[in-house]
């Protein structure tokens, strides 16, 4: 060892000794945090206790009280039930009462009916009509409806072609259109996505009102001619019926309908000024005028022509109709009130003559949403297509034979 070593081994020891001592003050400081977090910890396993235990005695008192309340959701919901039950078999009760006991027919013996002196000449033909058809069955009840969907604008018509051979669809919405949707069969129209199925088939003017029909491959509706009804000019009491070839989609033929200052035939629906209608026998259309505003009347039309083969003025009155439909020659007059309640068949007029309006049945319709825009009887399938405030609505109808509901005694109101 040279004479420096020692100096080394003292130099150092020096530096040693300030080195310790900031390591033990670290290890101080380290165990000081240590212990804090170590309380917290401690802290927060109480406090997790705590909560735990609270939650418990939560559960435990909500437990019971669930049950309770589970019994009583089920009373309520049996109790419901009990109360659908109820006003279901009192409904039923109603209609079979209304049934037994109908309300008096909308028929007025003034002297426009009984021919009196006040009798006005408009030159119609009044007379029995010849069925063409054996066609001998009125309406007995309405036995079902089924609501399909909802599609388009509160007012709007739906149907079939009755005399078609295929299931499709035309859906004719608003009362001042051009544009009609056709779709393949009622699966389709059903769809949520309805629209993107249905082909679209525009005709060359716009239709007025919801009295459309499709009857025979062709499409028929009254057009406002230049200057028809509120429009003013010579054509101011006039309307124009249009026959429109589905399939060419060319209008085939054309007529002014013969009836001078037209006014709509039912005052709920106030933008249908004729109302075309198919039945067994054919194409019919009801109407009223200004010459007697106060009551329907229906015309009998060739469906190749549009000739007016026929006319008849009816005891129905205008007053609350809301719409109407024909069955083997018989017009049957729907009726509400406003705001819109349960509709019923109030009046008919068979214009055979075998059926007389005080012994026809007048049967109300099922609860619904609202007002009839529209009805479209299709005789293949006896029943009714409507449309109701937006809804698509099928009713299915119950048929007897005429001789028997003329065989049933006149019930006189109480």
């Amino acid at each position: 060892m040279g004479p420096s070593t020692p100096l080394l081994i003292l130099f150092l020891l020096s530096w040693s000794e300030p080195l310790q001592g900031q390591q033990h003050h670290l290890v101080e400081y380290m165990e000081r945090r240590l212990a804090a977090l170590e309380e917290r910890l401690a802290q927060c396993q109480d406090q997790s206790s705590r909560h735990a235990a609270e939650l418990r005695d939560f559960k435990n008192k909500m437990l019971p009280l669930l049950e309770v309340a589970e019994k009583e959701r089920e009373a309520l919901r049996t109790e419901a039930d009990t109360i659908s039950g109820r006003v279901d078999r009192l409904e039923r009760e109603v209609d079979y009462l209304e049934t037994q006991s109908p309300a008096l027919p909308c028929v007025e013996l003034d002297e426009k009916v009984t021919g009196g002196p006040g009798t006005k000449g408009k030159g119609r033909r009044n007379e029995k009509y010849d069925m063409v058809t054996d066609c001998g069955y009125t309406i007995s009840q309405v036995r079902s409806m089924k609501i399909l969907k909802r599609f388009g604008g509160p007012a709007g018509l739906w149907t079939k072609d009755p005399l078609g051979q295929t299931e499709k669809i035309y859906v004719l919405d608003g009362t001042q259109n051009d544009t009609a949707f056709v779709f393949p069969r009622l699966r389709d129209f059903t769809l949520a996505m309805a629209a993107r199925k249905a082909s679209r088939v525009r005709v060359p003017f716009p239709w007025v009102g919801t009295g459309q029909l499709v009857y025979g491959g062709f499409l028929y509706f009254a057009r406002r001619p230049p200057g028809g009804p509120g429009g003013g000019g010579d054509m101011e009491n006039t309307l124009q019926l249009i026959k429109f070839h589905l399939a060419n989609r060319t209008v085939v033929d054309s007529s002014v309908f013969p009836a001078e200052g037209l006014i709509p035939p039912y005052s709920l629906t106030a933008d249908t000024y004729i109302d075309l209608a198919a039945d067994e026998e054919g194409l019919w259309a009801v109407y009223a005028t200004r010459e007697d505003d106060r009551h329907l009347c229906l015309a009998k039309l060739d469906p190749q022509t549009l000739d007016t083969e026929q006319q008849w003025d009816t005891p129905c009155p205008r007053e609350n109709a809301e719409a109407a439909f024909v069955i083997c020659g018989t017009l049957y007059v729907v009726y509400n009130t406003r705001p819109a309640s349960r509709a019923r068949v109030q009046c008919s007029f068979d214009a055979s003559g075998t059926l007389t309006p005080e012994r026809a049945a007048l049967p109300y319709f099922p609860r619904r949403y609202g007002a009839h825009a529209s009805l479209r009887y299709n005789p293949r399938e006896r029943q009714l297509y409507a449309w109701d405030d937006g809804y698509q609505i099928v009713y299915k109808l119950e048929m007897r034979r005429k001789e028997e509901e003329s065989q049933l005694p006149i019930i006189s109101p109480a």
